[in-house]
């Protein structure tokens, strides 16, 4: 009988550790049982963009990307992100996709904008910019200082 006790005892220390590791993991995350609003960005290029990848503003995590898909008519990508509910966007503000570093992670930037309108739930951004990739401006520049280079020296 004994035994059973410190079996049961056991159990329930273990669950109890389980459940703290999980609501510890839910709040560290940056995850909000509140869920915020959604908006939509639509950019030429969205390399480097999943399906939870940070939308910042001023550097502040203020939602994630939900979803992306591909826009069959303008071959452009639709980028739906999740903004907390406490951020408001005035109807002029951009969004951008800068890096993250210079291992190849990028983000969301925010700019917000000055008109009073704000984009409501489910709203567009209509001010966007694609990410800049690093190594095709690299390429550009060491391939075209070598054709400038060699077009000088033909003269």
């Amino acid at each position: 009988m004994h035994r059973n006790v410190i079996e049961t005892v056991m159990g329930a220390v273990v669950l109890l550790v389980a459940i703290a590791f999980v609501v510890f993991a839910f709040r560290t995350s940056g995850i909000s049982a509140a869920g915020g609003y959604s908006v939509e960005a639509v950019f030429n290029d969205a390399s480097g963009l999943t399906v939870g990848t940070d939308v910042r503003m001023a550097g502040v995590k203020v939602g994630t990307v939900a979803g992306q898909s591909l826009d069959t008519e303008t071959y452009q990508a639709r980028i739906v992100l999740r903004i907390d509910e406490t951020i408001q966007l005035p109807s002029d503000s951009s969004a951008r996709i800068l890096p993250d570093g210079l291992l190849g992670g990028n983000f969301v930037s925010l700019e917000p904008g000055a008109e009073e309108d704000l984009i409501p739930p489910g709203g567009r951004i209509e001010f966007t910019q694609s990410a800049i990739n690093v190594v095709e401006l690299l390429g550009r520049f060491i391939f075209g200082s070598a054709e400038s280079d060699d077009s000088a020296t033909q003269k």
